[in-house]
Parts: C-alpha cells; structure tokens; sequence
C-alpha cells in the first residue's frame, strides 16, 4: 500500500476540507502574500471544516483578500457566495463565461441536481450568489488578477476552466484540468461528467498551454500538490483517449454493461495505492460510470472526433 505525505511547498497553504467527513477528497488553497488568495474553496457543507482548518494554520478567513475558482462546479465553488456574503473584503475571480453562474446559480444548481437527484442537497448544501460587485471576470489578455498569479485558460473539463500559477512559489494550481490524483503513486483518473467535456479542447490543453509551464509543482483539487507535471499531462492525455476509444467500442457493438464495469474497475485499479477506504467512498460521490457518460455525451456530438497525432 502506497500512500505517504502529500508533499509541502513554502508559501503555499494546502487544506482538505474533508467533505462529508471523507479525508483526501477535496483540497483548498492558500496562496500567502500581501493579497492572501483562496484557490477552489469547496462545496457548501465542507464550509465549516474549511473555515476551522484556516484558523488551525494561523490563517482566519477575514484575512483572504481573493477567491480563485478553476471553474463553477460545485465541489470546487459552492461556497463561494455563503464567504463573500461573510466577508465583504473578498474579491471572486473566475473566467467571464462562468461569472454569470456565480452571481445567479440557479441554472447551475438545476443542472447538477438533474446529475445528482436526491442526493443532490446532501452533497452540495444551499449554493447563494455572490453579489455582483464582488465578482471580477477574467478573458484572455486580461491582467493578472492577483499579484503573481498568472491565469491560463486550460478548456476541455469544462469550457470555461482555468489553472493558476502561483509565479512566486512554483506552483501551478490545475482543478480538473489534469485530471483526479489521490494518492503520490495513484494513477491518474480522467474526470469527463456530462455533459461539458470537450476532448478537442482539453487535448489543446495538456499539448499546448501547459506544455511550456514549468513549475515545481501542482496542486490538484482531488487531491493535493504533486510533483512531475509533464509526466501527469502525458498520463492523462493517454486516460483520456483510452476511455474515448473504450466508449466508442461499446457503443459500436451496442454493450450498455461496460459502463458499471469500467466504475468497478476504476475503483479495483486505484485502490491499491491509497489507504482506507478512500477510494471507493470518493467514486460513490463522483462515479466513475459518470465519466463513462460524459465521454459517451461527447461523442455522440462529436461522431467525427479524432485524436491529435503529436511528432
């Protein structure tokens, strides 16, 4: 069993929310410096454990000055609207394309309840809006937001994510962009839920945008700083057109049971490298079979996607 200490990098403040009492599912940031930034605060009902984590490591929420959301889902901004009613001093950045959801997320709540149903409220608590004078949306070409923060439109789990670089301190901060670790030796697992994932645009991403990056490190929101981010590009990209080639197979010969055998299989394949029950706890939360479905939703949209060939 592999499973040891995620790994620490000075400046950079690495927080498990521990949502619905689940360690090593959903990681929070801080970004220390004059403008403390939050990168992904998590989903509403791991608000209190948030808050109370900040506190443990000398860092009281009334000091951030800036919230950085990768994108809207609600395991990565749910809470975001209860902490900018709560503290005023907070700026939310996001990219323009998702801002409207933050200020009014009731087209966004619907859609994951459709995802989600009745387990829809448990998982992700009430979702409020952030008044709309507190949100800045970001578009390409824009200044950095936050002082040493360095945004990259990183497209592909959803059309509107974006990663951060922490310029400073080495660190890139990916969301879903590179996909779910939840251990140092886990293997990498490809999150594609329906119904906005994009294999054009997130091939453009791990080719192209974060090819040149070079930092010391990323952090992950499921889970935690990891080093070795161009072997983790390649590895998803590979995950990624693994599933792309298995969905379209079954579909091809008309075998709707592949989809519960690839969520068992996804599980018997991480388990091994992370202790507990973690693993089989996190994909009752975000099924595996989920992925299996976006996967499934993009190419049915997309019957003449192909992969890029790379030199």
């Amino acid at each position: 069993m592999a499973d040891t200490e995620p790994i620490q990098v000075g400046g950079i403040l690495s927080l498990d929310v521990e949502h619905l009492g689940l360690p090593g599912a959903i990681c929070a940031y801080v970004v220390e410096g004059p403008e403390p930034a939050l990168v992904d605060p998590g989903p509403t009902p791991a608000l209190p454990r948030l808050k109370d984590r900040l506190r443990e490591v000398g860092f009281p929420p009334e000091d951030l000055r800036h919230i950085l959301l990768t994108h809207v889902h609600l395991d990565h901004a749910g809470s975001t609207g209860h902490l900018a009613r709560e503290f005023p001093a907070l700026t939310v950045h996001v990219h323009e394309d998702g801002a409207p959801h933050m200020a009014d997320p009731e087209r966004l709540v619907r859609s994951t309840r459709r995802t989600f149903g009745e387990a829809h409220d448990r998982l992700w608590g009430e979702v409020v809006p952030i008044p709309s004078h507190q949100i800045r949306g970001w578009r390409p070409g824009d200044e950095r937001p936050v002082p040493g923060i360095r945004p990259l439109p990183t497209p592909g789990h959803i059309a509107h994510h974006l990663a951060f670089e922490a310029e400073g301190h080495g660190v890139l901060f990916t969301g879903d962009s590179l996909g779910i670790i939840l251990g140092p030796d886990a293997p990498t697992h490809p999150p594609t839920p329906p119904p906005a994932v994009d294999l054009a645009a997130w091939e453009d991403t791990l080719t192209r945008t974060l090819a040149p990056v070079e930092v010391d490190a990323f952090g992950v929101t499921h889970f935690g700083l990891h080093r070795g981010l161009h072997a983790r590009r390649e590895e998803l990209r590979t995950r990624l057109l693994e599933l792309a080639e298995r969905v379209r197979e079954a579909l091809a010969r008309g075998d709707e049971e592949d989809r519960e055998r690839y969520d068992r299989e996804v599980v018997e394949r991480l388990s091994p490298h992370v202790s507990d029950e973690r693993v089989p706890r996190y994909f009752s939360t975000f099924p595996a079979a989920s992925d299996w479905d976006g996967m499934r939703f993009f190419l049915e949209r997309n019957p003449d996607w192909k992969p890029v060939e790379l030199a």
